[in-house]
């Protein structure tokens, strides 16, 4: 493997997101959670994969997208996630490749077959997900690329990933590179892991001081500390993280740190057209601006700019110039 200094270089689920549109009745006749996510057997991803309608197909995956944003805003990115030695492996790996991300990681073969994510967007711009994890979630520490860890100013960790025992031990290896690197962790959550008997486990890697920088929006802060008051959810996890960054959709987003906290309004969006990847989106605006110096406030607005643009089309990755919009 080749080394060379990266911006971030962020750890999760190597998906490929297959997007179709779909009416409500559709939904409800299968159902899906809709605007939620659930994971699915291979065998069950077969079955309504079958019941879609036309799709198209692209490498996704949350953190996956955000490394997509930051290739896109001109800095230098990397992804570690594990694909099936199979034709969705290979567009995930074109895609990565084609878009400035240095994608390395070594091909499995299958079974399990690389990870996809069915997505059906409703006329309200709300997205369901449905994901078939597959081989992304056989990721483990021996694929690590601990040069690129250590060259790389942010290591950026997926939560959708954190679940399975594999993956999990692979991101705390990770951090500890990064860490003994001198470099910055950040963590993104997921709402999956925010419920239920999995809370324990998230809360305990922030009490060890694994995460520099927190991602999460309401529900999932809200899910994770069990306070019913955002600003009771604020204080318990600031004397946990160096920073900690909430986005709150339409309410635009917050940032702590250093004993103070910033707000701005989201970005104007003439029409919403699909939310997929608006975190993912934030989430590389923020990084983006950060590794480039600026403030909280200007890392919040290069998030929010990011955001507004991503939910202005279908999909999870930019199709506007964001150094255009987001001049770092």
């Amino acid at each position: 493997m080749t080394s060379s200094a990266l911006d971030v270089v962020a750890i999760g689920d190597a998906i490929v997101d297959v997007i179709a549109t779909c009416d409500d009745s559709f939904i409800a006749a299968r159902g899906l959670p809709k605007g939620g996510m659930q994971l699915l057997t291979t065998g069950q991803a077969d079955d309504l994969y079958a019941a879609m309608g036309p799709a198209r197909e692209i490498s996704g995956g949350s953190a996956a997208n955000s490394m997509a944003g930051i290739a896109a805003l001109g800095l230098n990115a990397g992804f570690i996630g594990q694909v099936a030695d199979d034709q969705l492996g290979e567009i995930f790996a074109h895609d990565m490749t084609a878009l400035g991300v240095r994608f390395e990681t070594p091909p499995m073969a299958s079974p399990p077959p690389t990870g996809r994510c069915l997505i059906l967007v409703t006329p309200d711009a709300q997205r369901t997900m449905n994901t078939s994890p597959g081989a992304s979630h056989e990721l483990t520490p021996a694929a690590l690329d601990e040069e690129m860890i250590r060259g790389a100013s942010v290591t950026f960790l997926e939560g959708y990933l954190w679940g399975p025992e594999r993956p999990r031990a692979a991101m705390l290896k990770a951090a500890e590179i990064a860490h003994a690197a001198g470099r910055t962790v950040a963590f993104t959550l997921s709402e999956s892991l925010c419920i239920g008997d999995r809370r324990a486990g998230v809360m305990s890697m922030i009490d060890g001081g694994t995460a520099d920088i927190l991602f999460g929006n309401e529900d999932e802060i809200r899910h994770l500390t069990g306070c019913g008051e955002l600003s009771d959810c604020i204080a318990a996890l600031t004397p946990k993280v160096r920073t900690l960054v909430l986005t709150r959709g339409a309410a635009g987003a917050l940032a702590a740190e250093a004993g103070s906290t910033v707000e701005v309004a989201a970005a104007p969006v003439e029409r919403v057209v699909d939310t997929t990847g608006a975190g993912d989106l934030f989430a590389a605006g923020f990084l983006a601006a950060r590794c480039r110096g600026r403030d909280l406030a200007g890392c919040l607005e290069a998030g929010a700019a990011c955001a507004a643009e991503v939910i202005s089309h279908f999909g999870a990755r930019p199709e506007a110039d964001l150094r255009a919009l987001v001049r770092l």
